[in-house]
């Protein structure tokens, strides 16, 4: 069906044999421990199995809201079945099309062209364009003129487009609709109240609750019965609209960030000039240039193309490039093969397919479209407004933070079936007494509503363990945290489209960055020219050089996709294009280009757009006079070796000798070595004869590119951008190797790597140090295995030579993150652990294959990343500490005075506020703080270094051992201790365990600042800051008073004197001393998960070895 140029970049991806199989690309330490379910060190390409593995072992008490962040597995797959129809519906139109077309003959009787109707503001309308684009009627196309007749219907101009007033956007909005599509409502705050409302352990309480209502308004009477019943449901309701409000905030950040991605700009041709405007701005009649890389934002028509090549697996599900090579007639008037050519087409027509379909992205080569359907006129628009808001993703953390909670649940789970057992056999064994020591069952006396009432009491206590104790809120703090950090990253130019990018980033031990526009700024401009045979200065004085100046002018205004609009009445010219473009177009207009009249001189017969393979790009033209030029630019040394000849002082076309090219070569040399950019511009004519006239062999000409005669050799400076060093140093000392990988000079990578301080000094630019790609492209996988931590710089290198060196560091372990902007980088920014995508200069290709976007393609950005990366993990293991440390208390506290006493000191009520506390309250205090330079002073965390680390485990040992024996002390000592001993007993015991609860709360409370630092001894630093935790840290305190000193009824507390607070207060403070001097205990480098990984694995092999 096509034909793909052996230049294109998708032929040089699948046919170079060095890129490696997809085997080899996927190390083998992405599917990390098979054995355990949790381990799956990277979710980016992991296989279905293995997700749906981890949710099956997972102990989960609220499936709906455990796994709403993740990736939904049958959702997925609808989308999948959803796109699955759409495609065969457009298949099925296209071989409709075929079949039809193919039954219209030569001698076929022309079809009359359908009634235009004239109603409305355009004499067509958009049931008549939307059948052209969905049939690729291309019979109906020519019936109403071809795209200049479509143009004239539609009031625009296809060299000019629309005119782009408010008024003339608003009737082609009303005419033929936006470039908008209706979504699926997002779900409302009752959903997340429902999801909330689904945990297991709630609805057990909640039933518990109605019971106990039932029993105590039926034996105390509803004034005083309701008391027991009505605090637990209460306690339960605020639980469930705390944790609804938490997601529901989530949600909608998620919300905004996927809007934000799909918001791409693009340029488009309005009233003669390029402006930049949304992808939602489209309106029907806009005509858009179409480079490599690009999405196709709406339906519509190629205008011009140029060895444009379309990959339509988005709508066909296909991976074949579909190449499109039709031209339109009022663009090839200007020579006289034109009237051939288009005779030719029409015989052929029925072969060429002119039509572009929304959501496909350009593979190769350049065009303009005319936009014939936007929104939910299209079939993209059709297939977005089908299938359901992006399904979620999980990250690494986050399946193990479920392995983790998991774990503790199981725990939690045998404990409070322990107390269970334990509480029920003294309740009816008669062990079991009240305050006032009656006991509180006996056999045969006891009321049956009295007996259940008390089992009630007991299951209550019981499952609000498994409450605490299953931490439920782990794996969500990930969400918390990144959903926090993602909103805060958008700030500092980075956006996240997945995920498990923005933890991995923490993880990153290499960086490979390009050097334009990420370490320089981008902005070009010419400083240096060498033309006529020696140096010109300054660099656009070519006066007296006719015929080379006419020739620079001719290959300058044709040979790029950058444009020139010049305002009537304003000496100020807009240049746009890609920086370089801008550049060498800026210089043009300098030696006196006029470009609008250049362009109208000659005709282009074919191009070769810029490819990154070759660093070259070439287009071949006619002239006025009917001769054939073809012009070639692109990198100085490449083109220059192809360079036969050149223009010398008396502008007259002389071979080149040695002693000349070696004074070329020297000068690019001596360029590079100023950090400049050396582009050469050469040309030759060619024989009319020898251009294809058949278009099919036209589409498919390679250019020649030998015996070029050399015009100019400019080069081009793009300053570093401040700050980038001070950048790199900060990436060095928090062990990340920067490389850059660039397809420039040597020499030149070499100055900048210099400038930015990637080589510290010109003894480190030796090899394997500085490479260049070809060269590295020649090893063998093992010797690229062997020098690739060593490479600092690589130059001249295509976007294969990138992949290699991806491939090579990650198979040596590495964490590698990738920066690319070219359509060909999209495999190395897949196979990296994290790719970052240029946001300016990015093409859609290399964006949609990336996992951040770099939004102002700066390096600084890219640091902030890692920086923020670590913050995400570091804010993790504080909630981790924060949360097992209530845990550990809880649980020890409530099994041992069950066991002992046959009480609990902590009831239903007042576990489930500390559990509010450590869940959410605590996930969003720690969850959101922001990331600190301290952080950049540690090494990177490895993908497998354990969760739970030695300092982790030291800190909250020490505060869970302090709370329990300080509480434990007070359950069975503290009538005596506090001087109570006086009072009636119950009353006593009231205010006792009151104090437990109140000492408990505050101790969390305390320990919430020592979780902020595990490793610093100022753990105030920065909390100021901090005000979402300052915040939750002052309600909690104040929700705390309220509760002991008002709401006693319900948590069946008493109010507290001041000496008891004091006492309470002095309990939580000892937290902070104790904190520092644990700080102070050593702990051993090797974690402890590996010393019984250790102990496991001997105790395995003394069984293997005896046999």
């Amino acid at each position: 069906m096509s034909f793909l140029n052996a230049s294109s970049p998708r032929y040089a991806a699948e046919s170079d044999i060095e890129a490696g199989t997809s085997a080899r690309r996927s190390a083998d330490l992405d599917d990390g421990d098979f054995s355990d379910p949790f381990d799956i060190a990277r979710t980016k390409n992991a296989s279905v199995e293995r997700l749906r593995r981890w949710r099956q072992a997972a102990l989960v008490l609220n499936a709906s809201r455990r796994f709403r962040y993740t990736l939904d597995l049958k959702k997925e797959e609808e989308k999948k079945q959803i796109l699955r129809k759409i495609r065969a519906h457009a298949q099925a139109i296209r071989a409709a099309y075929l079949f039809k077309a193919a039954g219209v003959g030569p001698g076929s009787e022309p079809i009359k062209p359908p009634p235009i109707p004239t109603a409305g503001e355009f004499p067509i309308g958009q049931e008549q364009l939307a059948s052209i684009s969905r049939e690729h009627d291309t019979a109906a196309l020519q019936q109403y003129g071809g795209v200049v007749g479509l143009s004239n219907l539609l009031k625009t101009n296809s060299e000019k487009g629309i005119h782009g007033d408010d008024a003339d956007l608003l009737k082609r909005r009303n005419a033929f609709g936006s470039n908008n599509y209706p979504r699926k409502k997002g779900r409302n705050f009752l959903m997340f109240m429902w999801d909330a409302c689904k945990d297991l352990t709630l609805v057990i309480l909640m039933v518990a609750a109605a019971a106990s209502l039932a029993l105590g308004i039926k034996s105390e009477g509803i004034k005083e019965g309701w008391y027991d019943g009505g605090s637990i449901a209460f306690a339960v309701i605020l639980v469930i609209v705390v944790t609804a409000i938490s997601d529901y905030k989530q949600s909608l950040q998620f919300r905004d960030l996927n809007e934000e991605k799909r918001n791409i700009h693009l340029e488009v041709v309005r009233g003669g000039r390029r402006v930049e405007i949304s992808i939602y701005d489209i309106v029907v009649g806009d005509v858009i240039p179409l480079n490599i890389g690009n999405q196709v934002p709406a339906d519509g028509i190629l205008i011009t193309g140029h060895s444009l090549a379309i990959d339509e697996s988005s709508m066909t599900g296909e991976s074949k490039i579909v190449s499109i090579y039709f031209y339109l007639l009022g663009n090839w008037i200007f020579f006289p093969l034109s009237c051939y050519l288009f005779c030719f087409l029409q015989v052929h027509k029925d072969s060429k397919d002119p039509f572009l379909m929304s959501g496909c992205k350009v593979a190769d080569g350049s065009g303009t479209m005319l936009v014939t359907g936007v929104g939910i006129n299209t079939e993209w628009g059709l297939l977005m407004a089908s299938i359901s808001e992006d399904t979620g993703e999980e990250t690494p953390l986050q399946v193990r933070l479920n392995g983790v909670a998991t774990f503790i649940g199981i725990v939690g789970l045998t404990v409070a079936v322990i107390v269970l057992i334990v509480l029920l056999a003294r309740y009816f064994s008669g062990h079991t007494k009240n305050p006032d020591g009656s006991v509180q069952f006996i056999a045969g006396k006891t009321k049956v509503g009295d007996a259940i009432d008390g089992a009630i009491k007991i299951i209550t206590v019981a499952v609000t363990i498994v409450v605490v104790a299953v931490p439920e809120g782990l794996p969500l703090a990930v969400t918390l945290t990144l959903a926090y950090s993602m909103r805060k990253m958008m700030a500092d130019k980075a956006l996240v489209r997945r995920l498990s990018a923005c933890e991995t980033m923490g993880s990153a031990t290499t960086i490979c960055s390009d050097k334009t526009g990420t370490l320089t700024m981008n902005q070009m401009t010419v400083v240096e020219a060498y033309a006529g045979g020696k140096k010109i200065d300054p660099p656009h004085k070519l006066e007296s050089y006719p015929m080379l100046r006419s020739l620079l002018i001719e290959g300058v205004a044709q040979n790029t996709n950058g444009s020139v609009y010049a305002p009537e009445g304003a000496n100020d010219v807009e240049v746009s294009g890609s920086p370089t473009e801008k550049a060498i177009l800026q210089w043009g207009i300098q030696i006196g280009m006029n470009f609008m009249a250049a362009r109208s001189e000659s005709s282009i017969i074919h191009v070769f757009p810029f490819n990154s393979e070759k660093k070259r790009g070439g287009v071949a033209i006619q002239t006025a006079d009917c001769n054939i030029h073809i012009h070639w630019k692109g990198a100085a040394e490449i083109v220059l070796a192809c360079c036969t000849g050149y223009v010398d002082v008396n502008d007259q076309l002389v071979g080149m000798d040695e002693e000349k090219m070696t004074f070329f070569k020297k000068a690019i040399e001596d360029m590079a070595a100023d950090s400049l950019r050396c582009v050469a511009i050469a040309y030759r004519s060619y024989e009319k004869e020898k251009v294809p006239t058949n278009e099919e062999l036209l589409s498919h000409w390679s250019l020649p590119e030998d015996d070029l005669i050399l015009l100019a050799i400019v080069g081009l400076k793009d300053p570093c951008r401040p700050g980038v060093k001070q950048a790199v140093e900060l990436c060095q000392k928090a062990g990340v190797k920067v490389k850059m990988v660039t397809g420039d000079n040597v020499k030149t990578a070499k100055a900048i790597a210099l400038e930015c301080g990637i080589l510290n000094s010109y003894a480190d630019a030796t090899e394997p140090n500085i490479i260049e790609g070809k060269t590295f492209r020649g090893y063998s996988d093992a010797q690229r295995d062997e020098i690739a931590d060593r490479i600092s710089v690589m130059g001249r290198s295509s976007p294969n030579d990138k992949l290699l060196l991806v491939q090579a560091l990650r198979r040596k372990g590495h964490v590698v993150a990738v920066t690319g902007d070219g359509t060909n980088d999209a495999p190395a920014l897949h196979e990296a652990d994290i790719g970052l995508a240029m946001g300016i200069q990015g093409t859609e290709v290399a964006k949609e294959s990336s996992d951040i976007i770099i939004l102002d393609d700066n390096f600084a950005s890219v640091v902030k990343v890692v920086r923020w990366g670590r913050s995400v993990y570091a804010n993790i293991q504080k909630f981790i500490q924060f949360q097992l440390t209530v845990n550990v208390a809880a649980l020890v506290i409530n099994v041992v005075a069950a066991i002992s006493s046959g009480d609990v000191p902590l009831n239903a009520v007042q576990l489930l506020w500390v559990n509010l506390i450590m869940d959410t309250l605590g996930a969003l205090a720690l969850a959101t703080e922001p990331p600190t330079d301290h952080l950049m002073d540690r090494s990177p965390v490895g993908r497998r270094e354990p969760l739970i680390t030695n300092i982790m485990w030291r800190n909250l040992l020490i505060q869970a051992m302090y709370q329990v024996s300080v509480l434990l002390v007070l359950n069975f000592r503290g009538i005596s201790i506090l001087g109570l001993s006086h009072d009636r007993k119950a009353h006593a015991i009231k205010v006792k365990n009151t104090l437990i609860f109140n000492a408990f709360v505050l101790c969390q409370i305390f320990n919430e600042f020592n979780a902020r630092k595990p490793d610093e001894f100022n753990i105030f630093k920065g909390v100021t800051r901090n005000y979402l935790f300052m915040g939750i840290i002052g309600l909690t305190v104040v929700l705390q008073i309220v509760i002991i000193e008002f709401l006693g009824k319900f948590t069946s507390t008493v109010r507290l004197n001041w000496k008891h607070w004091l006492i309470s207060v002095v309990i939580g403070l000892i937290g902070w001393p104790l904190a520092v001097i644990g700080k102070l205990i050593p702990v051993p480098t090797t974690p402890i998960n590996n010393v019984f990984s250790k102990f496991r694995i001997s105790r395995k092999k003394e069984p293997e070895e005896s046999q």
